[in-house]
């Protein structure tokens, strides 16, 4: 279970940054933030993309370190 949370977070780091920040910027022109309802979803979804992209780090940080080891 541990490796699927893992991999859905670092899948929707992946595929689903680029609409959360879109639809949040328009958003925040569009309209004035008085529910703390939208408040709380954005903050959720930039942290959800944020853990997202650490964790991609990490593996790619991993990755590179195999890779020297092996001489690549």
């Amino acid at each position: 279970m541990k490796y699927f949370i893992r991999y859905s977070l670092s899948w929707i780091s992946q595929n689903l940054s680029i609409p959360f920040w879109i639809v949040g910027h328009i958003h925040l022109t569009m309209n004035v933030y008085e529910d703390i309802y939208e408040i709380l979803m954005s903050v959720g979804m930039n942290i959800i993309v944020g853990v997202g992209f650490f964790l991609d780090f990490l593996d790619y940080k991993k990755d590179k370190i195999n890779d020297k080891k092996k001489g690549y």
